[in-house]
């Protein structure tokens, strides 16, 4: 893919969120169709109520596609980076997982994403979640200093996927692991949809094919390797477009790997 065809999707899927983060009203998953509840759509995506309960309004926003919380196994003192971390939701949880001595960086791409993060903060009063603006693809993060990489259903929204991993390993301490619910392709999609700005954006053109995405893993350095697909997925996958057949190629899945230590 050309440079030039790499920015017009980050220019794309940017003002996309843009948009979400100003309106409440749209998930990214979910195409033009309001969203009536968010926590209803979070406890089909594995969040408990206590969980939904733990953040304030606006934090979840219903751009998930899984619970990276379930599989990340945070511990106190742990110091974690949220990967497109939109209203804070997953971030605001780790937090509380981590507790006071640990850390939980959130980046975003969207200004209005990371306006809106910081409000959700504030109005929660945690001091050890923090958002900073910048791109997956360059994370605003020194090298080996975190403990986990988490994200929800924002790598496949990145025309250089490899290039994330790269940074996801550069910032992990040796042992650090990945955390991630994202969506993959089981079978190789149309072109048509492949092509479909609207299903980039909405999370789903640009997803990578499981195999493909293993072998990413491994090119970026990563060991222990595990992608784990929720078939029961596709049935929330067939609701985001309506009279499409995309859940035919689509599923949520778990991505766990691990940065080896060396010697």
């Amino acid at each position: 893919m050309s440079q030039e065809n790499k920015q017009h999707i980050l220019n794309v899927v940017r003002k996309n969120y843009a948009d979400i983060a100003e309106t409440d009203g749209q998930s990214c998953c979910c195409g033009d169709q309001k969203v009536p509840d968010f926590k209803e759509i979070s406890r089909g995506l594995g969040y408990s109520q206590e969980e939904l309960d733990a953040v304030p309004e606006g934090a979840n926003m219903g751009l998930g596609c899984g619970n990276p919380q379930a599989i990340a196994s945070l511990k106190p003192g742990e110091k974690v980076v949220d990967l497109g971390s939109g209203g804070g939701f997953d971030c605001f949880l780790a937090g509380k997982s981590v507790g006071e001595t640990g850390a939980v960086i959130g980046v975003d791409m969207t200004p209005e994403m990371i306006g809106k993060s910081r409000e959700n903060a504030e109005k929660m009063g945690v001091e050890n979640v923090t958002f900073r603006l910048g791109e997956i693809e360059h994370l605003p993060v020194a090298d080996n200093t975190i403990d986990v990489v988490m994200s929800n259903c924002v790598i496949n929204l990145s025309p250089d996927k490899p290039q994330v991993y790269r940074e996801a390993l550069r910032v992990l301490k040796p042992g650090g692991r990945l955390a991630i619910s994202d969506i993959v392709a089981t079978a190789e999609l149309p072109t048509e949809a492949r092509e479909n700005m609207e299903l980039y954006s909405a999370c789903m053109a640009g997803a990578p094919l499981l195999d493909d995405l293993e072998k990413i893993l491994k090119e970026a350095g990563f060991s222990d390797i595990l992608i784990q697909p929720n078939e029961a997925s596709k049935e929330f996958i067939k609701e985001w477009v309506p009279g499409s057949n995309v859940h035919d190629y689509l599923v949520s899945s778990s991505i766990q790997a691990v940065k080896p230590v060396a010697g």
